[in-house]
């Protein structure tokens, strides 16, 4: 795969690194006293996901993301899912934009790198959102350019407001 074209997802399309931690506002508060990271509303969802098994499961979701670029997002710990800490590295995932979500996954799980959630809809393809697990542990998240300008908007009046 070293022809770009070839690549399910390529470095332009990166716009997150996503961290998990057990607990979000206190992540929070860290990040922005270590780093100066200034932070979005806290969103709780609850999400439909389907794993790689198919299995169909609705998860809360706790998360925030920085409003400046580059954005983390960091996300509650939710046991029982790929979102749990570990002792290595909370690391989660790397975000990508893309413009053909149930292509490109396709694309990296036949690189070696299987789908291990996304979002269910209706169909059997993922819906907003999917993770892959990379054999060295990273997960590459691919999400659905429709959601992209809603996203970006929020950052953007959130940084002017701040």
């Amino acid at each position: 795969m070293n022809d770009a074209a070839s690549r399910p997802v390529g470095p332009t399309d990166l716009y997150h690194v996503g961290i998990v931690t057990p607990d979000l506002e206190a992540g929070m508060v860290r990040f922005s006293q270590l780093l100066g990271i200034r932070w979005g509303p806290v969103f709780e969802v609850d999400t439909d996901v389907r794993t790689a098994d198919g299995e169909v499961r609705t998860v809360t979701m706790r998360l925030s993301y920085s409003i400046d670029q580059p954005h983390l997002e960091l996300v509650q710990e939710i046991e029982g899912t790929p979102w749990v800490c570990n002792p290595y590295s909370n690391l989660h995932h790397l975000g990508f934009w893309t413009g053909a979500l149930e292509g490109r996954s396709a694309g990296l799980s036949s690189s070696v790198c299987p789908l291990e959630v996304c979002g269910a809809g209706d169909a059997t393809g993922p819906r907003s959102f999917a993770y892959h697990r990379d054999p060295l542990g990273v997960r590459v998240e691919l999400v659905d350019d429709a959601i992209r300008g809603g996203m970006e908007s929020l950052w953007s009046g959130l940084a002017a407001d701040g």
